[in-house]
């Protein structure tokens, strides 16, 4: 056990409400965090899932108490309907693998962080080149990564969908340590305490 393997998608608010948590649990545990950007339309139609739009309308009302009362119960701003929501999270998920696969010293942690707020507290449209540079930028990476990563990212982002399927990640965020699965923001706790060795 020497990583955690993190499966996202960057137009998720529960990756957006997950925050620092897992980059901070990770460090503490003297343990690498991999980010693994998934196609969330690909994987919900692999793994049985639904698109929010085609959920039921209970779902969706669902959706939004529980988005409020967690954003207030963690502290983390969160627009419940933002303007350029939903978007195309493929360009964002390149830029998040160009940036990891880099070896530049920026902060990939925070580029996750700069990306998730960007659609969620900002209302700023992460399908858009100018906002993934700035985001780049802001975490200290190459912005040109969001155009000369393209091809990596988008060779690792379907490598990554595979990936997902063949280990049972259905949703987002999901953490796997080996082949234990955490699926949630409101899971965390619990990945903490299977690092401490009390799950």
């Amino acid at each position: 056990m020497q990583h955690i393997d993190y499966f996202l998608t960057p137009v998720s608010p529960w990756v957006h409400l997950a925050g620092q948590r897992p980059a901070e649990l990770a460090a503490r545990h003297g343990l690498e965090l991999r980010y693994k950007p998934v196609d969330p339309a690909a994987l919900f139609a692999r793994t049985g899932g639904l698109m929010l739009s085609e959920r039921h309308e209970s779902r969706q009302a669902y959706r939004l108490q529980e988005l409020r009362r967690q954003s207030a119960k963690l502290g983390v701003p969160l627009v419940i309907k933002p303007a350029h929501f939903p978007t195309n999270a493929a360009p964002a998920s390149y830029a998040i693998i160009a940036a990891q696969e880099s070896g530049q010293a920026g902060d990939i942690h925070a580029l996750v962080q700069s990306l998730t707020r960007a659609c969620w507290e900002q209302e700023r449209d992460i399908a858009e080149d100018d906002v993934i540079r700035d985001c780049l930028a802001r975490a200290g990476f190459d912005p040109g990564l969001a155009m000369s990563g393209l091809l990596t990212g988008a060779e690792i982002y379907g490598r990554n969908l595979e990936e997902a399927v063949r280990r049972g990640v259905f949703g987002f965020p999901f953490f796997m340590v080996d082949e234990e699965k955490f699926w949630g923001q409101d899971r965390i706790e619990d990945l903490a305490l299977f690092l401490d060795g009390k799950l």
